[in-house]
């Protein structure tokens, strides 16, 4: 995924469409994140016994990733995301300044026996 964890994120699409957020949870396999105070519902819970109240709690559903756009910490703009292999570490990149977005993930190379 493009998107990671404490990444800043900007919401196009939805109810929420203009708020921003960190993403504190990445679904990889439903390409999904969850954004902080982004996408709350209200939950009604019933009480069970008599010593547990019936109550309102509010929760964070994920968002989908087609809906988000990341916020590049140099330009502040909603862009794209690129990759750029320099010296065996691909770089994250905006798709609109063209500087690197934060730290990089190593890649190793393998090799044929």
């Amino acid at each position: 995924m493009k998107l990671r964890l404490n990444d800043t994120i900007k919401v196009t699409l939805g109810k929420d469409r203009g708020r921003t957020g960190k993403i504190e949870a990445v679904l990889p396999k439903k390409n999904a994140v969850v954004v902080t105070d982004i996408n709350q519902y209200k939950k009604h819970l019933k009480s069970r016994d008599q010593n547990q109240p019936s109550s309102i709690i509010t929760i964070t559903k994920p968002l989908a990733v087609s809906k988000l756009a990341l916020l590049c910490p140099h330009c502040h703009q909603p862009t794209r995301v690129g990759y750029l292999l320099k010296n065996n570490q691909k770089l994250r990149i905006c798709k609109k300044c063209q500087k690197p977005i934060d730290g990089s993930v190593t890649v190793s190379k393998k090799t044929k026996k």
